[in-house]
């Protein structure tokens, strides 16, 4: 679905599927949840061999919520499972468990019939994204993109210690796929707005490259397309939010999270206006 559009989409957007969420408006902020959704299509289903909490809890809920904070906004409700948005088009429906974590999510390869009409979906995006950057460089000149995840951190089991702490902030920032010489000050204030705004009564662990030593498809796809106007940032939320086993949130710390991320992009328009 389509929503708010202020701008002639016709131009670069293909027929939208029912499971995207896509908000145009003038503003020079995009925010993406690529992981957000985790429905899959119906004749998917009797090839599955991972059930639906084993899904769930390599999905990136609620990160759709934070998405809305941009000017810009798409969420994908489509299980990164059935197709991810955020692997190049050749791994977007891998039936390797190696490619998920070990996990096996699939009893038998789906027919090539289906799996293309999985890959359709990664096609439209891609060629969707391209338009609508194109656009937004042309209105704004530089950009910036928040390409939001959430990531567990209490894989050893629902009873078991979490990771450590020093491994794992509260907010990974991802980033190598900006021109730090461009956008470095973007980047620094929105670190900084972030760590200095509290969630649930005390301030975040913000840092960045942790986790991840490089960015995943969709982010990099940007910088090497559109690095000199678009100043791409990932933001990992660790699943301090919620119990990452039962699937179930903390509202309030969601829309804590929600107020930080909205004071942290405000806070960085006017740097993004000085970027040239």
């Amino acid at each position: 679905m389509i929503s708010g559009s202020s701008t002639n989409t016709s131009s670069y957007s293909s027929e939208p599927y029912d499971r995207w969420f896509i908000h145009h408006s003038r503003g020079p902020v995009m925010a993406t949840a690529v992981h957000a959704g985790h429905a899959m299509r119906e004749e998917l289903l009797p090839f599955l061999e991972a059930d639906d909490s084993e899904r769930r809890r390599e999905e990136d809920p609620m990160t759709d919520v934070w998405a809305n904070t941009g000017d810009n906004v798409f969420s994908c409700y489509t299980s990164r499972f059935e197709v991810d948005l955020n692997r190049a088009r050749n791994k977007a429906c891998s039936t390797d468990p190696n490619d998920t974590w070990g996990m096996k999510v699939w009893k038998e390869s789906p027919p090539e019939e289906m799996i293309e009409r999985s890959l359709k979906q990664h096609d439209t995006f891609y060629a969707m994204m391209r338009g609508w950057l194109e656009q937004m460089i042309a209105e704004h000149g530089k950009v910036l993109l928040l390409d939001l995840h959430s990531y567990n951190h209490r894989r050893a089991g629902p009873n078991k210690a979490p990771a450590s702490f020093q491994d794992n902030p509260d907010i990974d920032l991802g980033l190598t796929t900006l021109d730090h010489k461009r956008f470095g000050n973007v980047a620094d204030k929105l670190s900084r707005t972030l760590a200095d705004t509290p969630c649930q009564g005390r301030y975040l662990d913000v840092r960045g490259n942790v986790r991840y030593p490089d960015g995943g498809y969709w982010p990099e796809w940007v910088f090497a397309n559109y690095g000199s106007d678009v100043c791409t940032i990932t933001l990992e939320y660790k699943k301090f939010y919620m119990d990452e086993w039962r699937a179930e949130s903390s509202l309030a710390a969601i829309e804590d999270l929600r107020t930080g991320l909205k004071k942290a992009v405000d806070a960085v328009r006017e740097e993004i206006k000085k970027c040239r």
